[in-house]
């Protein structure tokens, strides 16, 4: 089964996705993963959205990413400049990690101060109480 989730995320901020279940045996991988400037016509604007398996503090949050953090699970940058010689270009990133907990979408701006839409598909996993088990603790580990 698919899961889709959709919004528009302001800069500076963060999005929750509830994906937490009591027993865990509920699994999910990303299998797409889009991004969309707000205004693409009118904005000059560069962004930097990611996907985190823990809530992150949006005080020390950079526009840099780095994929040896072991709670990123996506990465996207959207650079759109105004005008019809720099269209929007969009580059993505996605993990292949099964995840049974909540995820963190954020956006911060290298340029500019927009929101970004973005679209995620999820695919559903029934996980064995074993795999559930090293879901649950991989994401206490992330946690501490």
């Amino acid at each position: 089964m698919i899961k889709s989730y959709r919004g528009l995320i302001a800069d500076g901020t963060q999005d929750t996705i509830p994906l937490h279940t009591n027993d865990g045996k509920t699994g999910y991988k990303i299998v797409k993963f889009e991004l969309m400037a707000n205004d693409p016509s009118g904005d000059n604007a560069e962004n930097v959205i990611e996907i985190w398996k823990v809530k992150q503090n949006m005080a020390t949050l950079t526009d840099k990413i780095d994929f040896t953090q072991t709670t990123l699970l996506a990465a996207g940058y959207v650079e759109n400049h105004a005008g019809e010689d720099s269209p929007m270009s969009i580059s993505i990133m996605f993990d292949n990690e099964v995840f049974n907990q909540d995820i963190y979408v954020t956006n911060v701006a290298g340029l500019g101060s927009t929101g970004v839409n973005y679209y995620i598909e999820l695919e559903q996993i029934s996980l064995t109480e074993d795999q559930a088990l090293v879901a649950i603790v991989k994401n206490l580990r992330n946690e501490q």
